[in-house]
């Protein structure tokens, strides 16, 4: 629909989503700023706490902290029903509050113990905030615009990892890996803005009664809504593999690749602060286009072509340049692609809320992004392992874009919902 034709946003609408946004951006930053700071946390809390820190056992290490991540955002789904039964924005300020409290906490860590644990509860409110965000962003924004709003939304995360290759890039190469972990506390404010200042959707408030009385884990996975539970959490699990072994992975590789050239020193985490938002502008340009791919060719077809490239991607940077001789060049160009096809979460966000009713829809779309992340824990677990085993970083990561494979043949069974309104 031609723009000029679009329904107007009203205030509470552009408020609204550019709180979700920002919550999703420094969710996002707060994601990633472990993953920046990885080695050095690492290097220096590992001896701390009895273990070495040989390059293999600092990635084995970083594997197991991803693992306690990932195993706090699986329990994110708890949000689900707090957010249909109390509301949408009560319950993304509170994921932001969680999230940004305990990555600050991160920055006190006096060995890796007390560092995993802090991850693992940042982990429940990161999990929670997509859910919430991309609830109120479906409900709240009028159906001419909530696909594309979808799209938008997800730069949000993405920008934030921009966001953080810059603080690592000024902040971080000058004051160290706590100092990046303490940045995390600034989405506190935002939590207490949007308790402030952000009404409930009117789609919500509308069900508020009918969705108190429902029993939401137990409705999406009713004869109605069960074959796509399971095929939407299926398609998520395969979509967080690949982030979390491609995108998460990306700064410790490309550390190693820097090392390699004989960088050494501040140099270091400029170039790996470089790379991160060289995926990060490929991630945001994946995101955009994906809305209108999404509109002219299926939510099936677009995903299916976003996962093929993900298959590809990922085997070349990490099979491929990884091992080259001057590879450091060419794996960061190659991060560019990567980006783009790891835009694919973006499909989510306007495809889960067209599955489910007003009531049990942040409770379905909270349980989806999160059961993934158990099974992301255990491939996190499987991968350190190779790594320790094998003594590199890049062929256990590779093997991984088999899921995107995996992906490709579950994608038939998802149900297609291009041109249809959000379901009340």
């Amino acid at each position: 629909m031609p723009a000029s034709t679009r329904t107007p946003l009203n205030r509470q609408q552009i408020l609204g989503f550019w709180a979700a946004w920002a919550g999703w951006t420094l969710d996002g930053m707060d994601s990633v700023i472990y993953a920046l700071v990885l080695a050095p946390a690492l290097t220096e809390l590992l001896p701390k706490s009895g273990l070495g820190a040989e390059p293999a056992q600092v990635a084995y290490a970083g594997s197991i902290m991803f693992a306690l991540f990932l195993v706090g955002w699986g329990c994110a789904f708890i949000w689900g029903p707090i957010a249909d039964k109390f509301g949408r924005t009560r319950a993304l300020a509170a994921t932001i509050l969680v999230y940004a409290v305990f990555t600050g906490a991160a920055a006190l860590a006096q060995n890796v113990w007390q560092l995993g644990l802090f991850r693992l509860l940042a982990g429940v409110g990161v999990g929670g905030e997509w859910a919430m965000a991309g609830t109120y962003v479906a409900e709240a924004w009028p159906e001419d615009r909530r696909k594309m709003g979808a799209g938008y939304l997800q730069t949000g995360y993405y920008a934030g990892f921009f966001l953080a290759a810059a603080l690592n890039f000024t902040v971080g190469a000058s004051y160290g890996w706590r100092a990046m972990f303490l940045c995390g506390l600034a989405p506190v404010v935002l939590s207490f803005i949007t308790l402030a200042k952000v009404q409930e959707p009117p789609r919500w408030k509308a069900h508020e009664a009918e969705a108190r009385r429902t029993h939401p884990f137990v409705e999406i996975f009713s004869p109605k809504y069960r074959a796509r539970t399971l095929t939407m959490t299926a398609l998520l699990t395969v979509a967080i593999i690949g982030l979390w072994a491609g995108a998460v992975y990306e700064p410790t590789a490309i550390t190693q690749l820097a090392k390699k050239a004989g960088i050494q020193g501040p140099m270091v985490p400029k170039i790996v602060s470089l790379g991160t938002a060289v995926l990060s502008i490929g991630t945001i340009l994946g995101c955009i286009v994906l809305p209108a791919l999404a509109e002219r060719h299926g939510r099936k077809r677009t995903l299916a072509m976003y996962f093929a490239g993900m298959a590809i991607t990922i085997p070349t940077l990490f099979g491929w340049a990884f091992y080259l001789e001057q590879g450091l060049t060419p794996f960061i160009a190659g991060l560019f692609f990567l980006g783009f096809f790891g835009g694919n979460f973006a499909v989510f966000s306007l495809w889960l809320p067209e599955l489910y009713d007003t009531r049990v829809r942040a409770t379905a779309f909270a349980f989806a992004t999160s059961f993934g992340r158990f099974v992301g824990a255990g491939i996190n677990f499987l991968i350190g392992s190779a790594v320790l085993r094998m003594g590199t970083l890049g062929t256990p990561v590779a093997w991984t874009g088999a899921a995107f494979v995996l992906g490709l043949l579950i994608i038939p069974f998802a149900v297609e919902t291009r041109g249809q309104a959000l379901p009340e």
